[in-house]
């Protein structure tokens, strides 16, 4: 396995460590061989959706950034929507990736997400959301999977709320509000 695999394996069981040095202290081999499994059929999954983005990253339409973007967001039940950037001559009315798969799988009946992978043509850098699409994610939640990835399908795994700490989602329109009088 090449280093930036296994550095990116790490990265998948970061969240499980301790409870795998738990099992290993413990001596329970059965335990240790089902964390195992588990944690390598995550790692394939993610590869595979990080593959789609790629994929999705084809059909971009950017003719005046140059800049392609593909994004694949798998659901709950593993159903995957893939989405590019479609860029318009008005600027401000092109759509990212992101929201362009989550508005597919939105547009099917699905809110409940799992992860996210996001690919572009960026070599040395891995590609990260706007802050709009950080924005447009966390409206399905803060704890869902984030895997930015570069071309040649290494990642960084992070979470909805790693990318905006401290944000507003829907839950917030629940708190209680304060009276305010204006003064005009």
């Amino acid at each position: 396995m090449p280093d930036l695999e296994k550095q990116s394996h790490r990265q998948v069981c970061r969240a499980t460590e301790t409870q795998y040095t738990q099992h290993s202290n413990m001596g329970d081999q059965k335990m240790r061989r089902e964390l195992i499994k588990g944690l390598n059929e995550h790692f394939s999954g993610m590869k595979e959706l990080i593959q789609k983005s790629l994929e999705a990253r084809k059909f971009a339409y950017c003719p005046y950034s140059k800049f392609r973007v593909g994004a694949a967001l798998l659901t709950h039940d593993g159903t995957v929507f893939t989405g590019c950037n479609v860029e318009n001559a008005c600027f401000n009315l092109g759509i990212c990736a992101e929201r362009t798969a989550i508005s597919k799988a939105v547009s099917e009946g699905y809110r409940d997400f799992k992860a996210i992978a996001i690919a572009s043509d960026m070599g040395e850098h891995f590609v990260s959301p706007c802050g709009g699409c950080r924005q447009f994610m966390r409206e399905f939640g803060a704890n869902w999977g984030v895997y930015l990835s570069k071309p040649d399908g290494s990642y960084v795994e992070m979470t909805v709320e790693e990318l905006l700490p401290a944000s507003f989602g829907p839950e917030d329109l629940k708190m209680k509000k304060v009276n305010i009088r204006n003064e005009f």
